[in-house]
């Protein structure tokens, strides 16, 4: 039988304070990156929501080439996937409807965008809360709207 050896000096191994070290070293990394990373979270969400803002907008500029007018604000953008039977009623309203995945997305913190047509600045209005679903804020609370999209 073999009997487990002990330490012998220069053999090579780990001690206490060297671990101690090295986890006081990715303590002090994290603590530097983690919050970098946190707030590219924010700066995506932002970037996604106008992003979606921008689609819809093409999908509106598709559906008034074909129908000559924007739905109203009744009709909302259901009226970009699902056909209008109330109020102004499209007669060329294009089958499949204009948007590609058949469904008005919901902002990228999970809220339906809100649309107005006609719009308080211009021929429609789209905008979204921003991440705390309120009107108004500033940061990553404002709102991120269609007519002031950088």
């Amino acid at each position: 039988m073999q009997m487990m050896r002990a330490h012998r000096a220069g053999e090579k191994g780990f001690t206490l304070i060297e671990l101690m070290v090295v986890i006081v070293i990715l303590g002090i990394l994290a603590a530097v990156i983690a919050p970098r990373i946190i707030g590219r979270t924010d700066e995506a969400k932002v970037t996604e929501a106008k992003v979606q803002i921008r689609n819809l907008e093409t999908a509106l500029k598709l559906y008034k080439i074909d129908n000559g007018f924007y739905p109203d604000t009744a009709q909302g953008l259901e009226a970009l996937i699902t056909k209008p039977e109330a109020g102004r009623v499209p007669q060329s309203w294009r089958e499949g409807g204009y948007l590609e995945k058949k469904k008005v997305p919901k902002d990228p913190w999970g809220a339906p965008y809100v649309y107005a047509s006609p719009g308080a600045n211009g021929d429609y209005d789209i905008l979204s809360y921003g991440a705390d679903s309120a009107r108004g804020g500033e940061g990553f609370d404002a709102d991120i709207e269609s007519w002031n999209l950088d």
